[in-house]
């Protein structure tokens, strides 16, 4: 059966789970150590947490090395590795000199480590041999880059050829941002504590942080009251959340009437990928108006679309009317052509008032000529025309995503969804959504034309833009991982997405 979209009403629980910042994390444990009266104790939980994570994951490993750095985070790693040596492992901790625990309940799990006969070695250059290293040097307590001494440390437990477990955060990693200002642990998983970190999944978080665990270490639910959530994540089993069954008398006209407009000469595929995925995203009608050497091609693809010539807006301007949401960029190009289509659209979206998608070249025509939006747009840049809308470089704004998305959210006054890695969406003033879903195989040209067709469709058939666009960058990158699974990530085409759209669009409703 078809589903039908429904926007949360306001006050109704929204899919998903929160992620957090070092600052939030802070506050809880800040809250946690008051209410169990011992400082220690969250870091014996935590390092026994990290104990039972390598036990779950790698129970053959005999040989634990265990890189502590000076704070807490190394705390919890002496309390794992004494866990270690209990259970006759071979536990020993490597650090840099002069990195002897700094706080009090880490020098107490180190002289408890050193009790039971635990060995500690400097680093010099050289870590032992091991089944497995764990990372407890700064967990979230590094806020700059790493120092020569450190950076030569981190880059020894990447060269290791041996699996990594990282306690809380990467060494080297912000958890906040997601991007590393120099060398980075490279984990094949991490543990997190106390709550799930907005940085571990987007830029360069998943490459770092690997598989992804959470121990809340026993903490009471009141002590995440104060804490203040930086991003909300939605994965597939979110998606039956807006993709509800269909009323049995729904129609075409129910679902909405999407119009694309682009595909100058040598790019017609791109609006054509974009009608392709409206159309199976679930729009009742879809009209695309394109260069007219582009009609019999994109006919004979896809009969179910309704197409025209378009020399000017007048070539179109029934269309126009009659469109419930704009799709403008996907091929556009920004000659003569795509600069008077994207002016006149403006226009005539702007004074009726009409939803707009904006992709691709309207996104460097909006950046070249800024110009107020009409209300409930949404954006879709890639990390370069992100750069370019908010005048600055790629560097800066994949250093901190969720920065440049909530800046570019502000400074448009539109939903933005920043394409790439952990996909960020995020309304003017709201809390962005982090999409768990995608693949690096969807790095290749034509995926964002299916996200707009996709964004789109949603929108015409009743979501607000802020749910269009987080449900439509979930749908888009579920059907990336759905398609991959077939015959995997690379040589993977936007066409395939469209193929199993349909499918990934009817989810089983929630019971």
């Amino acid at each position: 059966m078809s589903a039908s979209c429904a926007t949360p009403a306001p006050g109704a629980s929204l899919p998903g789970s929160l992620l957090y910042d070092a600052a939030a994390l802070r506050a809880i444990e800040a809250a946690a150590l008051a209410h169990a009266g011992e400082a220690t104790a969250l870091m014996q939980r935590a390092g026994q947490a990290g104990w039972r994570t390598l036990l779950s994951h790698w129970p053959q490993a005999r040989r634990i090395v265990v890189v502590c750095g000076p704070g807490n985070n190394g705390g919890d790693g002496y309390v794992l590795a004494t866990q270690a040596l209990a259970s006759g492992c071979d536990a020993v901790v490597v650090r840099l000199e002069p990195h002897a625990p700094r706080t009090e309940p880490s020098r107490a799990m180190c002289a408890a480590f050193e009790a039971a006969s635990g060995r500690i070695e400097a680093f010099g250059g050289a870590l032992p041999p091991a089944d497995i290293l764990v990372d407890a040097l700064f967990g979230i307590g590094l806020s700059r880059a790493p120092d020569h001494a450190t950076a030569a440390l981190i880059d020894a437990i990447n060269a290791a050829g041996v699996p990594v477990l990282a306690l809380d955060t990467p060494s080297g990693l912000s958890g906040d941002r997601g991007s590393a200002d120099g060398a980075a642990v490279r984990a094949t998983r991490t543990l997190q504590f106390l709550a799930p970190q907005l940085g571990l999944q987007t830029g360069d978080g998943p490459d770092h942080a690997g598989a992804l665990s959470l121990d809340v270490l026993g903490v009471d639910a009141h002590c995440f009251e104060a804490a203040q959530a930086q991003a909300r994540r939605i994965d597939a089993q979110d998606l039956a959340h807006w993709l509800q069954p269909r009323p049995r008398n729904a129609h075409k006209g129910s679902h909405g009437r999407v119009l694309c407009i682009g595909g100058d000469h040598g790019t017609g595929g791109a609006v054509m990928l974009a009608a392709g995925a409206a159309l199976r995203a679930g729009a009742g009608l879809v009209e695309v108006a394109t260069q007219g050497v582009h009609i019999a091609p994109l006919l004979a693809r896809w009969p179910e679309a309704m197409v025209r010539r378009t020399d000017n807006v007048s070539a179109f301007a029934g269309a126009l009317d009659a469109a419930d949401v704009i799709a403008l960029g996907p091929g556009l190009g920004q000659g003569s052509w795509g600069h008077a289509l994207f002016d006149e659209t403006l226009d005539a979206a702007s004074a009726a008032d009409t939803p707009l998608v904006l992709d691709a070249d309207a996104l460097n025509l909006l950046a070249a000529r800024p110009r107020g939006l009409p209300a409930g747009a949404v954006l879709t840049p890639h990390p370069g025309e992100a750069a370019r809308l908010l005048e600055t470089d790629t560097a800066t704004v994949q250093h901190d995503r969720p920065d440049a998305v909530r800046a570019l959210a502000a400074r448009w006054n539109a939903v933005v969804v920043l394409k790439g890695a952990g996909t960020l969406v995020c309304a003017p003033g709201g809390l962005p959504w982090l999409i768990a879903a995608g693949n690096p195989g969807m790095a290749t040209g034509g995926m964002g034309d299916v996200l707009t067709g996709v964004i789109a469709a949603l929108r015409a058939q009743g979501l607000d833009a802020e749910h269009a666009a987080a449900c439509g960058a979930l749908l888009h990158a579920v059907a990336g991982d759905r398609a991959a699974r077939t015959a995997g990530e690379r040589g993977l085409l936007p066409g395939d997405l469209i193929d199993v759209l349909r499918a990934c669009a009817n989810p089983e409703p929630h019971p």
